[in-house]
């Protein structure tokens, strides 16, 4: 497995990714997929200080993480937030802690302070991930998303990093 910084001709790869959960699951709660443009400019927003991470196995891209603004005010530049992303194939395997691994590692020379984490509530997988990178679950907001006729709460993690 190989570890590197997304360009924007990894957009198509992302995109499959994002919205197969788009489309499946409550892991995102955007409602309508991204387009080829959309994914490209996501990728471009996160380069310089911020960044994204793409895992390839033999080549092809099987996952990615990123860091975003946490918020849009001054104060809190030095708080980002993260999103971890996986195909369905690469799930089990140790991608996604590596992937998360190495985001960490990233928001740290960068010289962010702290890592937000925000989790639908019943994806344990995501908040057994988080945790094993040393994230702890700070609260959780009571049925702030509505998808596929359901109320969602959110789990929130948060990483002290410096």
């Amino acid at each position: 497995m190989e570890i590197r910084l997304a360009t924007v001709d990894d957009a198509p790869a992302l995109r499959a990714i994002y919205n197969h959960e788009v489309e499946n699951t409550t892991a995102t709660f955007d409602l309508v997929g991204r387009t080829l443009p959309e994914q490209r400019a996501w990728i471009a927003e996160r380069s310089g200080a911020l960044g994204v991470l793409v895992a390839e196995i033999d080549g092809t891209v099987v996952g990615f993480a990123s860091l975003s603004p946490y918020r849009s005010r001054p104060a809190y530049r030095t708080t980002v937030e993260d999103s971890i992303y996986m195909s369905s194939s690469a799930r089990g395997a140790g991608v996604g802690k590596a992937l998360l691994a190495e985001l960490v590692a990233l928001a740290s020379r960068r010289g962010f302070h702290t890592i937000i984490a925000h989790i639908a509530g019943g994806s344990e997988a995501s908040v057994r991930l988080h945790e094993s990178c040393g994230f702890k679950i700070v609260g959780t907001e009571a049925e702030v998303g509505r998808k596929f006729g359901k109320w969602l709460d959110v789990v929130i993690m948060q990483l002290m990093i410096s």
